[in-house]
């Protein structure tokens, strides 16, 4: 089966070529959705000034090199090609869609190994809201580009090091180890941090006390390094319970923190000072990659070393990138970062790539996240200015799906699984379908609306047709078709259907995963009117209109299942 577009591209530059010559055949057709015809290729108007010809006459040309079409094309007005597929192409396409068990998706070949930044919550703080976005992004570009058939290498870029570590590990040892990982297991990193910190301030000998224990920390003392694990063990296990609710994929095994990197960074500054890439300036090492200046117009630093001899975020990064490009083999790296930081990875890509450490046939992109905001249109925040506890959030999300489906007659086990999937699907679906660069306003009860481009809506649409198949007494692996398109709203669910594929593809080397989210939005919006005007297991269907109708209704589930499991968002059998 194959994506309606990409085959009208072809063949209209297949009809480029033979009406014009070889030179016009990677023209874009620029083939469009129409109201007036399946598609409209506007390729003419652009080209008829080069070809010194009307449109409606480059139009005409083409037009009739279409022989052999599946469909009718037709010349509109100055020189438009509306084009209208046939519907036994639409349905011989849409069964074989039904009985591929990818449904149209193809593999990338050769595989590429894909290196995914994201997450990324600092061990020394408390997991907050603005770890949410980065983390739902990131796990369904994961989950996109495993599908495809890409190796992908998760990497938890974890802030588990550095000089707050001191007071923190004294910290620990001031009120007990036991206590210490029972506050951190319980999600308070924050109070474990401003605990510490106040002593620190207002301490001279906590304070001094701090300072040597970095020293050791970084001298690899063995008993500081026992603390040190103690400390992260239970953060890490706290953070796994985030995971866990989120239904993420990350898993301890894909940690890859600052700490990681320590033990690379003086040969990182090294072989940049030795290889000419750094250079001091004002007593630190830094590299000047070109095209970045400052507002004096100045030159803009890339800081590897200071000018006290410690290493910055700089650093750890530029030694991240040439391990993921040396020991990962990398073929492309995905930053899952915040936008605010995107002048500092511009840089450090410029640098990598002076330096030799990221080679043009390795592609690093920062996918850049937009802040989470309030109703008020300002940062998410708590009513005191304190950012929200990621766990407290994901739990209101929770308790609001338990009451919004009070009255459904399930068993208190069952009515758990699906408010935890109603209000994990809820949060990520809010996330995905706007533009991961887009600032987003959070609000639970638009996100957690049953009507609407909203997560419920969707589970919703994917519970209704099981209840479909339930009333049919029919599995719909069992709907085979075949698939006949008599009516309007069974023909335009079907054509729409035919670009999943190519849908998935797109997004993926895109990195916009609100796209599917569109496509999937429209899918449950076609199936809805394809519903309410084609009766399918109604007393008076015939036989033969149930059958092709259920799988239809089993090619929908499908993609709507298969599409909602890359965006990383759960399906109750139920809702």
């Amino acid at each position: 089966m194959t994506d309606p577009q990409k085959v009208l591209t072809e063949r209209v530059q297949q009809a480029l070529a033979a009406a014009f010559g070889a030179e016009h055949a990677d023209a874009d057709p620029l083939i469009r959705p129409s109201q007036f015809a399946d598609f409209q290729a506007n390729v003419a108007m652009s080209l008829a000034k080069r070809l010194r010809r009307s449109p409606r006459e480059v139009a005409e040309a083409i037009r009739a090199e279409l022989s052999g079409f599946p469909g009718t094309v037709e010349v509109s007005g100055p020189g438009f090609l509306n084009i209208t597929l046939s519907d036994e192409w639409i349905e011989s396409e849409a069964g074989r869609m039904l009985a591929d068990p990818r449904l149209g998706v193809g593999t990338i070949t050769p595989a590429q190994t894909v290196v995914i930044d994201y997450s990324a919550p600092n061990a020394a703080k408390e997991m907050h809201v603005g770890h949410l976005r980065t983390t739902i992004v990131g796990d369904s570009l994961a989950r996109l580009n495993e599908h495809l058939g890409n190796k992908v290498v998760r990497q938890n870029h974890l802030g588990d090091w550095g000089t707050p570590f001191g007071m923190l590990i004294e910290h620990l040892l001031d009120i007990g180890e036991e206590a210490a990982v029972a506050q951190l297991e319980a999600g308070q990193g924050t109070e474990f941090y401003q605990a510490a910190r106040a002593k620190f301030d207002g301490d001279e000998s906590f304070k001094l006390r701090s300072r040597v224990r970095v020293t050791t920390l970084q001298s690899g003392d063995p008993d500081t390094m026992r603390l040190w694990h103690v400390f992260m063990d239970a953060t890490v296990r706290y953070f796994n319970k985030v995971y866990d609710m989120l239904g993420v994929t990350l898993t301890d095994a894909d940690i890859a923190g600052e700490s990681m990197y320590n033990p690379m960074l003086e040969k990182t500054c090294d072989d940049l000072q030795e290889s000419g890439a750094a250079v001091i300036s004002e007593g630190a090492l830094c590299v000047f990659p070109p095209g970045f200046t400052g507002s004096d117009d100045r030159p803009l630093p890339l800081i590897i070393r200071k000018s006290d001899g410690g290493y910055g975020y700089a650093t750890t990064d530029m030694a991240a990138v040439r391990y993921r490009v040396h020991d990962l083999k990398s073929d492309r790296i995905l930053y899952v970062v915040g936008a605010d930081q995107a002048l500092h990875f511009r840089m450090v890509f410029a640098a990598a790539r002076m330096a030799g450490w990221l080679p043009d046939t390795v592609s690093a992109e920062h996918v850049q996240i937009g802040m989470m905001l309030g109703k008020d249109g300002r940062r998410f925040k708590t009513r005191s200015g304190e950012s929200v506890k990621l766990m407290d959030l994901l739990q209101e999300a929770v308790d609001r799906a338990t009451a919004a489906i009070a009255d459904r007659d399930y068993d208190e086990a069952t009515r758990g699984e699906i408010a935890l999937a109603v209000g994990m699907g809820a949060v990520k679906y809010a996330d995905l379908s706007v533009s991961h660069d887009s600032e987003y306003v959070f609000d639970f009860d638009r996100m957690l609306g049953f009507t609407g481009n909203t997560g419920p809506y969707m589970q919703y649409a994917t519970a209704r047709i099981r209840s479909i198949f339930r009333r049919a007494g029919l599995d719909p692996a069992g709907a085979e078709g075949p698939i006949r398109l008599s009516e309007t709203a069974e023909r335009a669910l079907g054509l729409h259907l035919l670009g999943f594929g190519e849908l998935i593809s797109q997004v993926t080397e895109a990195c916009e995963p609100h796209r599917l989210c569109a496509f999937l939005f429209e899918t449950a919006s076609l199936f809805s009117t394809f519903y309410e005007q084609c009766p399918v297991v109604k007393e008076g269907v015939d036989e033969e209109t149930r059958a092709r109708r259920l799988a239809l209704c089993a090619l929908t589930l499908r993609v709507l299942e298969t599409g909602l499991d890359l965006l990383g968002v759960p399906v109750p059998e139920r809702m």
